[in-house]
């Protein structure tokens, strides 16, 4: 079977986060830049490759000055370690569009085992002629595990924020 290329549809694909603030709410936040290549046999992606990148300059929470402590070296250190990396390692079929998408994460030089859900929503053709692939994920990590240890006591004995980071993405890759 012939290998296929996939690219990332950017305009209609999103990569984004929640964490616990005070343990009370949830902040969202998201990244601005980033890409996403597939190869595959065929249209099938449980035999494929897959590769994610971050900017982790382009991160947005909707608060400047928080997004600027996320870049600092209490947290990404975005100077130092520009980008956050998933590299896939299987791609397993759990049902007709359950998959779970197995990698390895890196953020900050540091690379953890990652297990993402993901619901296969399909392939269909645009208006254009463009077959395109489309999903969405989720997941959680530790971002302790990751380096990401800076945190702050609050006055009732807890936290600032939280140690589990729940991911979400929505993704179109476009065949080549």
């Amino acid at each position: 079977m012939s290998t296929t290329k996939w690219a990332l549809d950017p305009t209609h694909s999103e990569i984004g986060f929640k964490i616990k603030h005070l343990m009370i709410t949830n902040v969202s936040g998201s990244f601005g830049k980033f890409d996403i290549n597939a190869e595959t046999e065929g249209d099938d992606f449980t035999k494929g490759k897959i590769n994610f990148t971050a900017d982790i300059d382009s991160i947005n929470t909707g608060n400047e000055q928080r997004d600027g402590h996320l870049k600092s070296p209490d947290f990404f250190d975005a100077a130092n370690h520009p980008q956050l990396s998933f590299a896939a390692t299987s791609f397993e079929k759990k049902s007709d569009d359950e998959y779970a998408l197995n990698g390895n994460l890196t953020i900050r030089e540091v690379t953890k085992p990652v297990t993402l859900a993901v619901d296969f929503g399909g392939i269909a053709k645009d208006p254009w002629g463009n077959t395109k692939a489309g999903f969405s994920l989720t997941g959680k990590i530790n971002r302790s595990d990751f380096g990401l240890t800076w945190n702050s006591v609050v006055e009732s004995g807890g936290v600032l924020v939280s140690e589990d980071v729940k991911l979400h993405a929505e993704v179109q890759l476009v065949k080549q």
